[in-house]
Order: structure tokens, then sequence, then C-alpha cells
């Protein structure tokens, strides 16, 4: 559900010394940006209009790409705070989890390319992403507690899933075809690779944790 990019995004918020000098730095108004784009596009998710559909797709484009900026200014400029290390990793997993909240209550249209049951197949996509961050969320507080957090650090699976996830979630968000791409299915079949990808690193953090959970 979070992206892998924002665990690391937590060391863009503490690697860096702080500048003192800003109070409260433009990566924060970011990331408190972001937040605030998540009930505008529940509201645009349910309004009844045509344009509403295509403009929550976008806020949500929108909030995701803020997550990247924000991470890069903080960098750039020196300017890092403990609220942005904490706000940043909680705007991404409310960001993913009210999406996928919203796509599992909608009735989706039928693919065209699998003969499966759309709504049964967001319904479990959902479910693993959620289940696997709650997972191994916890399995990062714990390793941090005895010190091996190293062990369960960002890899390349989990930059490849956040990219599938938040390509899925926004196509999945128009909801219609954009042009003559069916975008809603192409969404289905990104997020469900992105599952795949969630259970994958998840196996691979829980094997790299494993000898300090068995002790």
């Amino acid at each position: 559900m979070a992206t892998e990019q924002h665990h690391s995004a937590s060391s863009k918020h503490v690697q860096i010394p702080y500048n003192e000098s800003v109070s409260f730095p433009i990566a924060n108004f970011l990331t408190v940006a972001r937040i605030i784009m998540i009930p505008l596009f529940v509201v645009l998710f349910y309004l009844p209009y045509e344009w509403s559909n295509p403009a929550a797709a976008i806020v949500f484009i929108l909030a995701a790409l803020t997550d990247s900026l924000d991470g890069y200014l903080a960098r750039k400029l020196k300017q890092t705070t403990a609220l942005g290390a904490f706000l940043d990793p909680v705007a991404d997993k409310l960001m993913v989890a009210t999406a996928l909240v919203l796509l599992v209550s909608y009735d989706p249209p039928k693919l065209k390319l699998i003969a499966f049951d759309p709504h049964v197949l967001i319904t479990l996509t959902a479910a693993i992403i959620v289940g696997r961050e709650i997972t191994i969320s916890a399995l990062r507080e714990w390793m941090a507690e005895i010190g091996a957090r190293g062990k369960v650090a960002v890899s390349w699976i989990g930059k490849w899933k956040t990219g599938l996830q938040m390509t899925g979630l926004s196509l999945m968000l128009f909801r219609s075809d954009v042009w003559i791409l069916p975008a809603f299915e192409l969404g289905v079949y990104c997020l469900f690779a992105a599952a795949v990808l969630t259970l994958w690193s998840m196996v691979m953090y829980l094997k790299a944790s494993w000898s300090e959970l068995t002790r």
C-alpha cells in the first residue's frame, strides 16, 4: 500500500541535516498538500458528472507526483524535519489505501481480455496490498527496535511495485477509456502485477529478517 519509495522517503527526511533557518520547508508543504488532496479525489470520485472521473484521476496523479517532488526538494535544499519524516509515509499510505477502498466499492465494468470477475480480482488485489503493508510495517518497526532495520531496506522490487501500483490506481480512477485505451482494464492488470511484486517483496523481506525472527 504505501509505496516503497516512501520508506526511502523517511531516509530522505533524516539523512540530510535540517536547515534550521527554514521553519516549515516546501517539502512539508507538498506533503500536507498530498494529504489535503485525498478528500478532494474522494469527493470527485462520487460526483455524478462525466468530468468528475478524470478529475479524480488527475488529482490522484498530482498527489502521486508531489511525493517524488517533495523528496527531491528535501534533498536538494537540505530542508528536512522530523514532522516531514513522519507525515511523508503516512500521506502515502492514506492515499493508496483510500484509492483502494474507493475502487473496491465501485461496480467495475467487465474485463475484455480475461474471463474473470473484476470485482473479485480488485478486492483480492487490494487485500494483498493492504495485508502486505501491515505485515512489512510491523516488521520494520520491530527490526528497528532491535537495531537491524537495514535488513528490510527498500529493494528494486519495491520500486517497481510502487510504479505499477500508482500507475494502476491512476488508470482505474478514470473509470472510462482514455481515447482508444481501455484505461480501467489496463489499470487492473497493472495493479495485479503490483500485487504479485508485493507478495514477492514480502517474501524477500521475511527471508532477510528470518534469522532475527527465529532467535
